[in-house]
């Protein structure tokens, strides 16, 4: 595999540049399936082929990847979805992997079991020389963007002495790179662009636009029940910090992957007009801003189960202030889901989002993996045959 878009003087990596405005609020790629608008071209010859990705640029594959290295889960997400799940040699942090989801989907599963974990109190250089994979899915920018003991040079030398990085992590939130190093060359894509990068990487076009299209009839039949906006409930996402007893808040309609599997839904952000919010970021309010603002629904960010924060949030109701929320008094209190998220965790975090704010169009929300089945918006066996290449 080659890497198209060395670096260049200065900058991390040659190839696309951008200014900073990509995904919209549906999550759809409009391009025409097949059509190469964004660089990405394939020759017969060789039967190689480039997919281009910013910061990286156009990388060339002679063949298709046989071995992935990961970082964060929400690639694990996008290779279980092409059904490419067996190619990971190496994750982040593989036990933390959350794989309940696909217990959901006949005959899918993904055994994190076995595999290498790439954090062990920084990243190893000489474990991508060990692992020796075809294709990383880390990117560079991240690592640049603090004191991570990398630098340029040092991805140039695995690029050119094992293989390509190819990944785009900064799309979770839109949030700018760092000056210098990466501003230059980002571009940001959302969920369902993404799949179909990775779509053309592993060259299964057909399963990711066939995921594609689960996900638009979803909204489709979503947005035709939702209710009227001045009867909607509004809706704080945060993250709670027992100790101190105060809220992270974040925009529940904000830009990037992370938000998903709510922007569909068109909730009422409780914080929308506030200053205690960012789009790509949170601001601590404590119980009694929390109470001024008073939303009837609070969901927990990043639990897709109850963690010790979620419990520590609901025992709120003991507390003299707390029990005055509205959303404690009512049990309108829910996990929210992990922002890493790849095709699969879209289509089930949707599927519970409307659920939890909206239960009396799409029923009571039951837990992540709990939905009964007159109460599901996708069809699992459809998408248990996309993944599996039986569709």
């Amino acid at each position: 595999m080659k890497y198209g878009g060395a670096i260049v003087g200065g900058g991390l990596l040659a190839g696309c540049t951008g200014d900073g405005a990509g995904g919209d609020n549906t999550e759809t790629d409009t391009s025409t399936p097949g059509e190469s608008t964004d660089g990405e071209t394939s020759t017969s010859e060789d039967e190689s082929y480039s997919v281009t990705m910013a910061p990286m640029g156009e990388v060339t594959f002679e063949r298709v990847p046989e071995t992935a290295v990961l970082f964060d889960d929400v690639w694990a997400d996008h290779l279980v979805a092409l059904g490419q799940h067996d190619k990971i040699v190496a994750t982040g942090r593989p036990g933390g992997y959350f794989t309940g989801f696909y217990d959901q989907l006949p005959g899918v599963s993904f055994d994190t079991e076995g595999l290498t974990a790439m954090w062990s109190d920084g990243l190893s250089k000489e474990l991508f020389y060990e692992l020796d994979a075809d294709v990383h899915h880390l990117d560079p920018c991240r690592w640049l963007s603090f004191d991570s003991g990398w630098d340029r040079d040092d991805f140039e030398e695995v690029t050119d002495t094992v293989a390509p990085f190819f990944c785009n992590r900064f799309s979770r939130a839109h949030a700018e790179p760092p000056e210098g190093e990466c501003r230059d060359s980002y571009e940001y894509y959302s969920v369902w662009e993404l799949a179909a990068k990775f779509s053309r990487v592993y060259q299964a076009e057909n399963r990711g636009e066939q995921l594609r299209a689960v996900r638009e009839e979803m909204v489709a039949e979503i947005r035709d029940r939702l209710p009227p906006a001045d009867d909607r409930p509004t809706v704080a996402l945060v993250v709670f910090n027992p100790k101190e007893q105060t809220f992270g808040t974040y925009e529940i309609n904000g830009p990037g992957f992370a938000k998903a599997h709510y922007r569909p839904l068109e909730p009422v952000g409780a914080f929308a007009d506030s200053d205690k919010t960012y789009a790509n970021d949170y601001s601590d309010v404590d119980l009694e801003e929390m109470l001024e603002v008073d939303p009837d629904v609070i969901i927990h960010h990043w639990d897709i189960e109850p963690s010790d924060r979620f419990n520590a949030m609901l025992d709120l109701e003991e507390d003299a202030v707390g029990s005055e929320l509205t959303a404690i008094r009512n049990d309108r209190v829910y996990v929210g889901g992990t922002p890493m998220q790849g095709p699969i965790f879209n289509l089930f975090q949707l599927e519970n989002a409307a659920q939890q704010i909206y239960p009396e169009e799409f029923g009571e929300f039951r837990g992540a993996t709990e939905t009964p089945e007159e109460q599901q918006l996708f069809d699992r066996q459809r998408v248990a045959d996309i993944i599996n290449g039986t569709a």
